[in-house]
């Protein structure tokens, strides 16, 4: 059993396909890098791992593996998700923290109750007894500031590196909730594919996501501001210099974006008429990466006719919601200490 009256610890892992973030109660966040691993592939040991891994894509050899464990908000590769928590975890050195903490994974909601159980474990066996799994949209509708205990229903959209959930929380839970593999690795895709038909040009994914950053938007734009990227020609196989304008990407992002209008339209059909009154007077909240693409709220609130929000620290609001767990963290022990003593009776 553990020992009750000695401090109690607390840590969140935020498993995200596009990055994965680690907070530390008393610390802060003490890790935020990229989800990407390079793997030695005569050897198949761990080379780099997180910003020093992502900056090798499309630049490796044949000796290099690259490896993102979560791909389209599911795991695609188990034991690199299990050696990258162990990693994480080594570095930031809280093997003895582990023994006496709440440990709070967050995970895509299209993770399996079978990767779920195998990411327990693996928490478990380097010392946490007490591990926690939620859904990310759900955590992030706390972090976005949202009291998801009341009664009242909260429409959520989050919009993540590999998928987008669109959920509606009340009473302190998941109502209803969908889940689309359109989100932001597939916004960079949709850019890659416009420019090769466009222009015949090849380029990487790092720089489809560089001119989603800067000057990717839902709004109009002044054309002014450009973006030179450099690929390789397709026919010629040389390489070659394309300036996009802003409107260019604009189009090329309506495809994934009508997608996601749709699942929306899809949650609202199935919510209960009481809670979509709720919508009505609440909104729509939006978090995750997406969230910092300009003007997505003016899109949808131009198309549902309802407020729309984004959350004030888009990238943060899952590690945000978790420490919500921590401020309670008392009253979780002493739960867990008294299921303990009923397990222990003879």
């Amino acid at each position: 059993m553990a020992d009750w009256n000695s401090k109690k610890e607390f840590v969140a892992l935020d498993l995200g396909t596009a990055n994965i973030i680690a907070y530390l109660g008393g610390q802060g966040i003490i890790y935020n890098e990229p989800s990407t691993m390079a793997y030695s592939t005569k050897t198949n040991e761990v080379l780099f791992v997180g910003e020093s891994a992502y900056d090798m894509i499309g630049k490796t050899n044949e000796d290099i593996r690259m490896v993102v464990p979560l791909v389209d908000g599911v795991i695609s590769d188990m034991d690199a998700a299990k050696d990258l928590i162990k990693i994480i975890f080594q570095r930031i050195k809280v093997g003895e923290v582990l023994k006496n903490a709440l440990v709070v994974l967050a995970c895509p909601s299209g993770v399996t109750e079978l990767e779920r159980s195998a990411l327990r474990q693996v928490v478990s066996d380097m010392g946490a007894k007490h591990v926690l799994i939620e859904e990310e949209v759900k955590l992030s509708a706390i972090g976005a500031g949202i009291n998801i205990d009341l009664p009242q229903g909260n429409l959520v959209l989050d919009i993540g590196g590999g998928t987008t959930d669109v959920a509606i929380i009340a009473s302190g839970d998941i109502v209803i909730s969908r889940s689309l593999k359109a989100a932001g690795n597939s916004f960079d895709e949709e850019i890659r594919k416009y420019i090769r038909s466009e222009y015949n040009v090849l380029i990487g994914d790092k720089t489809a996501e560089q001119i989603k950053k800067e000057i990717g938007s839902l709004a109009k734009l002044d054309n002014s501001r450009t973006f030179r990227a450099f690929g390789r020609d397709v026919i010629s196989g040389l390489p070659r210099e394309v300036i996009v304008t802003p409107e260019e990407i604009r189009n090329a992002l309506l495809a994934p974006f009508s997608k996601i209008t749709d699942l929306i339209v899809e949650v609202m059909e199935s919510t209960p008429e009481e809670l979509a009154g709720d919508i009505i007077k609440n909104g729509i909240t939006i978090c995750g990466g997406g969230a910092l693409l300009r003007g997505i709220d003016q899109y949808f609130s131009s198309i549902f006719q309802l407020p729309v929000r984004c959350a004030k620290d888009p990238l943060l609001t899952v590690i945000e919601g978790a420490k919500q767990y921590e401020k309670r963290i008392d009253d979780w022990f002493e739960i867990a200490s008294i299921r303990d003593k009923n397990e222990h009776k003879f």
